[in-house]
């Protein structure tokens, strides 16, 4: 599969036997470009947020609930990694095969090496289904989070960090 491939998402996820359902749509920049394609699909997105240290040696691919508050100073002392900001464009294509604004969990089919460490929300883990880009953000799916959390992500090869993200500056 190649990076920005959607296609080979569409295909993995059927192997995976994970159920979806897609939709193109407009370029979606940001959250508030999102309820209409959120109705289409009968999901919430939620904020897919890709995050380094400072050195640029570790990375972090972090599931928010879309309409939380978001931090990286809570994040990074949760994680107890000093200085967590936004990743640059070159290292998110290079190990995730995607571009700013089409950031999903769906592109860790990519990192082959497992660089990313993926942290989410606890609060994400009641919704029964979520939306998310394939490869753009003009092409979104929904699946059940079920699907995404015990299926296709330790297909991936990777094991979640769930934290309480609160949007809050934390103390000490």
């Amino acid at each position: 599969m190649n990076r920005g491939e959607s296609q080979g998402l569409f295909t993995l996820l059927e192997e995976l036997r994970i159920p979806y359902r897609a939709v193109g749509h407009p370029p979606a920049w940001g959250m508030d470009d999102l309820p209409p394609i959120e109705e289409e699909l009968g999901a919430i997105f939620c904020k897919n947020l890709f995050l380094t240290n400072r050195q640029q040696t570790e990375y972090v691919l972090l599931l928010v609930r879309g309409d939380k508050r978001f931090r990286t100073a809570e994040v990074s002392k949760k994680l107890e990694r000093p200085r967590l900001s936004f990743g640059d464009e070159d290292m998110l294509w290079q190990l995730l095969g995607l571009r700013p604004g089409g950031v999903s969990p769906l592109g860790l089919a990519f990192d082959s090496e497992r660089r990313l460490e993926v942290v989410i929300d606890r609060d994400l883990l009641v919704q029964e289904e979520v939306a998310m880009h394939i490869g753009d953000n003009t092409e979104s799916l929904a699946m059940k989070m079920s699907d995404l959390l015990e299926v296709y992500i330790p297909h991936c090869g990777h094991k979640p960090i769930y934290l309480d993200i609160t949007g809050e500056v934390p103390h000490g």
